[in-house]
């Protein structure tokens, strides 16, 4: 077993790497172990990250806020506080605050995350397939 005290999170820089558009404050929650990383991100409205996959999936817990996500071919979702997403291993997408709201998750990364291009602002900003 490892515990991590809060002591020992604050302040950390977001995973190594990370790609985003926009404002985002990513902080490191748990440093790769046994392939697993896991990041608490906030990001401010219209901020997303970059087009990527895992080798091995993605987890996502929606703590605050809305949120957008989409999978490459796919329609743009809303994710909202409370939702869990899970992207499956090889799966390109990106995920990020909705542009008039700010969004906090936390990523459970499973394998090598593998960055791609910035998501185009006419991507990003296509009306969500499951919009309230």
């Amino acid at each position: 077993m490892i515990i991590i005290t809060s002591e020992k999170q604050a302040g950390t820089a977001g995973k190594k790497g990370s790609q985003f558009t926009g404002t985002a404050y990513p902080y490191l929650t748990m440093a790769a172990t046994d392939g697993v990383t896991i990041n608490t991100v906030n990001f401010t409205p219209g901020a997303r990250t970059f087009w990527h996959h895992h080798e091995q999936g993605q987890i996502l817990q929606v703590l605050a806020g809305r949120g957008l996500i989409q999978s490459e071919g796919e329609p743009v979702r809303v994710i909202r506080a409370g939702d869990t997403v899970w992207v499956p291993p090889g799966e390109t997408h990106w995920h990020g605050a909705a542009p008039d709201s700010f969004m906090t998750h936390t990523a459970i990364s499973l394998g090598v995350t593998q960055w791609a291009d910035a998501v185009s602002d006419s991507d990003y900003t296509t009306t969500p397939s499951n919009e309230d």
